[in-house]
């Protein structure tokens, strides 16, 4: 017999509003402060690069609605695809398809224009990062309820580890996130990812995560042609 879950986010009905509420009114005035900033990474990458400034690629948000992912351009355009052995994309320290302007946007400023997608109601500031519908076509039951929630820009799982983690893994962690849910969980995620460019992460939240003795990285042996069979994958990895 299949277990039956809750949706923990759903029978909070005041917490939504107050969550949807500050992601309006946080994602309005983040995207007002940073249009000019916004404005000139668009005019670097268009000048680096041929291309276009922004990146779309169809994402799997609440209730398995496809939505629109909008993120800046980091890969030369056409660039091809590396897959890890897993099956998820791989995007080395030092790889030759990213531009020289990409280098410096990937993990964080490239995540910019998902303001947007805030406002537009397909994504949150913080929640499970969103996935392809062919990881989407892979989940399991439980894994499903990954949908109960709008994905975020960032995430619990971007917090503790982000790509050094393989998909599975991230998807556990988002379950996590998922069953602790409250604004307050969320703050603590918003706070740690500005800490993260210094290093640390002062809340503690690895404790919301059990142990997983079969973790590795999600950085073994690329492939540059086609992902395992039944693997997911998609160009201009972003996860």
């Amino acid at each position: 017999m299949s277990e039956t879950r809750h949706d923990p986010v759903a029978e909070r009905r005041l917490e939504r509003a107050l969550k949807r509420g500050l992601d309006v009114a946080l994602a309005g005035a983040g995207l007002a402060a940073l249009t000019p900033a916004l404005a000139t990474i668009a005019v670097a990458i268009r000048l680096d690069s041929p291309g276009d400034a922004l990146f779309v690629q169809e994402r799997v948000g609440r209730h398995g609605r496809i939505f629109r992912l909008l993120k800046f351009r980091t890969m030369t355009a056409g660039a091809p695809v590396q897959f890890n052995a897993d099956g998820s994309t791989r995007v080395a320290a030092s790889d030759a398809r990213v531009t020289r302007v990409g280098k410096h946007l990937r993990g964080a400023l490239d995540e910019l224009p998902q303001l947007v997608n805030v406002l537009l109601g397909d994504m949150s500031l913080v929640g499970p990062r969103p996935d392809l519908p062919i990881h989407a076509e892979q989940y399991t039951e439980r894994e499903r309820d990954k949908l109960h929630v709008r994905p975020g820009i960032t995430s619990l799982a971007a917090v503790l580890g982000r790509n050094e983690l393989y998909w599975k893994r991230r998807i556990a962690i988002d379950l996590e996130y998922i069953d602790h849910w409250s604004l307050a969980l969320d703050a603590k995620v918003l706070f740690a990812t500005f800490a993260l460019p210094f290093g640390v992460e002062p809340f503690g939240l690895a404790a919301l995560v059990p142990d997983d003795p079969s973790e590795r990285a999600a950085t073994a042996e690329p492939s540059t042609t086609a992902p395992p069979h039944g693997a997911p994958g998609a160009p201009e990895p972003s996860p």
